[in-house]
């Protein structure tokens, strides 16, 4: 069951904005469940005594019209006898109830087949609110993919693993029955490890990358609650999305998870079922090196041929020193280099194991952080800084991918 604060329900004006007609189909299924808590969907407040908060006195409700703050005051206080399809549905429509949801759909409704198409009900103005009910009562699906999105798109540190082999530049779009082997495969994984046996893979092709986004659940949680006057708890699992890349141009897979475990587990099952081999990105393939902060000094820095980068800055290094009690170091400056020729120094002899870099992009007027991590972690500010970052790296040498290694192979064996 997803957990959710409805923010954008919370009050009678923002419950208003979706046209009642929906509201009350979307709620219908439920009409049980709020009439156990005094509500009803036909304007009249049933008397009950189990409602968990009741309007408050001295309001007035519309003749013949739904009882919001009723409503409010149920969907506000969800108890363990609150249906989950509901708070699943309450749930994907609060987050999709925005302008750039609402664009979002409507280019997916847009982008439909003729034999997918759905229509919207536009006697009148449509809100955002008004658009994710309709989606949720006519294609539920479309709204759960979209939503998910979202996801795909909100994250900013990954761990880089590259192919086994020299990648053909070609995008092959798995069949759906290999997403239920990997499901399968995921499910029996998660289950074992107490975090339930539901697991949802989606795709999304992107250029010379593909996208994918696995849903799943996290263990159980218990939480202090208060049901009228009494103190309890809520017991749920809560819900977790995972974002996977893979890009054919580079032969490089990508990874957004919580875990060790969950990495390994999607780079063995994707090789397996996409490419045929559980091993096919080797975890020790390495796509990070900070050398050329040693090797080069300020000249690593250099970004005049990568357009859309304005200036880059050290501001933060790591070395890893080792001994009996791993010694780590941290030096942090406004500018790393600068301070260490004000003083005569340069970059230590010790294995560096981050870094970090203010970048000035051209479409920002300040800054913004950039850590790379050996051998494979990478961490942007903002989501769309990833392919300016890397070609930056790639043409400095911090960063490498199969295609580089392969050139270099052939190119030793020309020398030979």
């Amino acid at each position: 069951m997803a957990t959710f604060h409805l923010r954008r329900f919370a009050n009678v004006d923002a419950l208003k904005t979706i046209q009642e007609p929906h509201l009350r189909r979307l709620l219908a299924p439920y009409q049980a469940y709020f009439t156990a808590r005094g509500v009803t969907l036909d304007g009249a407040p049933t008397g009950g005594t189990t409602r968990a908060s009741a309007a408050p006195r001295g309001t007035t409700q519309e003749q013949d019209g739904l009882d919001y703050e009723g409503l409010i005051a149920v969907l506000l206080v969800p108890d363990d006898t609150t249906p989950p399809q509901l708070i699943d549905a309450l749930y994907l429509i609060h987050e999709m109830a925005t302008l750039d949801g609402m664009e979002n759909l409507l280019e997916a409704i847009r982008r439909l087949s003729s034999d997918e198409q759905i229509v919207l009900d536009t006697a009148s103005e449509l809100t955002p609110a008004d658009v994710a009910v309709q989606v949720w009562l006519k294609a539920p699906q479309l709204l759960e993919r979209k939503h998910a999105e979202q996801f795909v798109v909100e994250r900013r540190s990954f761990d880089y693993y590259l192919s086994r082999e020299t990648p053909d530049g070609k995008v092959a779009l798995p069949e759906r029955s290999v997403f239920e082997r990997i499901e399968r495969d995921l499910a029996a994984w998660f289950f074992s490890k107490r975090k339930g046996d539901h697991v949802r893979v989606l795709m999304y092709p992107k250029g010379d990358e593909v996208w994918f986004l696995v849903r799943h659940g996290e263990a159980f949680r218990r939480e202090g609650a208060q049901k009228g006057r009494t103190s309890s708890s809520v017991f749920y699992r809560p819900e977790k999305h995972d974002v996977l890349v893979y890009n054919a141009a580079i032969g490089e897979f990508r990874i957004n998870a919580s875990s060790k475990g969950e990495k390994e587990l999607y780079l063995q099952k994707f090789g397996l079922h996409v490419f045929g081999d559980p091993d096919h990105f080797p975890r020790s393939n390495k796509k990070y090196s900070l050398e050329p902060l040693k090797a080069d000094g300020p000249a690593s820095l250099v970004c005049t041929d990568v357009d859309g980068i304005d200036e880059i800055r050290l501001t933060e290094i790591t070395y890893f020193w080792g001994g009996v009690h791993s010694e780590l170091e941290i030096r942090k400056a406004g500018d790393l280099f600068a301070a260490l020729q004000a003083r005569g120094g340069r970059i230590q002899n010790a294995r560096i194991v981050s870094a970090t870099f203010q970048v000035k992009f051209r479409d920002s007027k300040s800054p913004r952080s950039v850590t790379i991590r050996q051998p494979n972690v990478a961490k942007f500010t903002r989501d769309d800084d990833g392919r300016l970052i890397e070609t930056w790296l790639l043409k400095r040498g911090f960063s490498s991918t199969r295609r580089d290694a392969h050139e270099e192979a052939e190119a030793a064996v020309a020398r030979a």
